[in-house]
């Protein structure tokens, strides 16, 4: 079971909505719809925090100020990548990825004159993992655990937070706990 929230700090302090993210494919979808609901709010200069969850695996917190560039934290960035909202927020840029090594791998493929999805005898016994084109995905925390750290969640804080009570716990920090619960 998946949840999903927004939080838009504003002058009055935070306002959180429930989100649906079944029609959001991407990190920049995500961004766009955090900040039409930070826009809706009155907070469109101010932070916004998307809140997503699977229960008993992994939370992710993408922080967005303003216009600059989202900020992801991910609990288990292994367990993120086998789910369909956890796979938005693992981009090539968090994973250390260069995009462009994609376009130079698929340059690179059918050299040994084979046709497309015909395995090469001279091979041998290539392991299908390898073979697959599944990225290998770090078990463990990745991104940034110093997001919320001027919102009161040092990076120790975050890394040492469960998954079932993590982001009732960050919200209690921020003084967002009630709003959070409305929506929850």
């Amino acid at each position: 079971m998946y949840f999903a929230a927004l939080l838009a700090r504003t002058e009055d302090g935070w306002e959180a909505s429930d989100t649906e993210l079944d029609d959001v494919e991407t990190l920049s979808d995500l961004s766009d719809l955090a900040r039409e609901a930070a826009a809706e709010a009155g907070a469109e200069d101010d932070t916004v925090l998307v809140f997503i969850e699977q229960e008993d695996a992994w939370f992710g917190v993408v922080r967005l100020d303003g216009e600059d560039d989202p900020r992801i934290y991910i609990s288990d960035a292994a367990a993120a990548a086998r789910s369909s909202y956890g796979e938005i927020l693992l981009t090539d840029e968090l994973l250390g990825k260069d995009p462009d090594d994609a376009e130079d791998e698929l340059d690179a493929l059918d050299l040994d004159g084979t046709e497309d999805g015909e395995p090469d005898a001279s091979a041998g016994g290539e392991d299908e993992d390898e073979s697959s084109g599944d990225e290998f995905v770090p078990p463990g925390p990745l991104g940034d655990p110093a997001l919320l750290a001027d919102l009161g969640v040092s990076d120790k804080d975050l890394l040492g937070l469960h998954v079932g009570d993590a982001l009732s716990e960050i919200a209690d920090v921020l003084g967002a706990a009630e709003v959070l619960e409305t929506v929850r």
